[in-house]
């Protein structure tokens, strides 16, 4: 079925706002929680991804414009920031997700870092999976967390896994 309304940017946005305000407080014991939480969890992750790229690709235009502007004695550009929302591919197509502007700065910035070469492959990859780990585990409260940067782990041949979930009542 289509949309004869097209809806704004605007209203793509509060939808993923409310989609993570209801995720993290939703109880896990609810199977359609839990559901929900995958659904949430895969979006954060193609999220976490995109938002990883585009710290890499914006600081790589970045270093480039300012490189520029020294030549031609201008001001620097502005650095380059993250976004709290993205449209991310989902089986039903293109969707807006949100992440809180802390986390998605921090994946921004771990893909500048890795762009910039300051941290190797697998150091990215171990960072972000400690930052991706953190947003399943505690914030969206998934059972598994999900790997993130699949697409640099095949390319280095990294086989870290990700962290066994945690056992909260344990305190593990």
């Amino acid at each position: 079925m289509f949309n004869l309304f097209k809806s704004s940017e605007q209203d793509d946005h509060d939808r993923a706002k409310a989609v993570w305000d209801k995720i993290v407080e939703v109880p896990r014991e609810n199977r359609e929680a839990r559901s929900m939480r995958m659904r949430v969890g895969l979006l954060c992750r193609a999220f976490l991804d995109k938002t990883f790229v585009n710290g890499a690709e914006q600081t790589e235009a970045y270093e480039v414009a300012v490189a520029i502007a020294i030549t031609q004695a201008k001001p620097r550009p502005e650095p380059p920031v993250a976004t709290e929302y993205q449209t991310v591919q989902s089986t039903s197509g293109p969707v807006v997700a949100y992440l809180p502007d802390e986390y998605a700065q921090e994946a921004f910035s771990l893909g500048a870092l890795y762009q910039k070469t300051e941290l190797s492959a697998e150091q990215a990859i171990s960072a972000m999976q400690t930052l991706a780990d953190k947003i399943f585990l505690q914030e969206i409260k998934m059972d598994q967390p999900l790997q993130v940067l699949q697409f640099l782990r095949d390319e280095v041949g990294f086989t870290a896994h990700t962290l066994p979930p945690v056992d909260e009542e344990n305190g593990d």
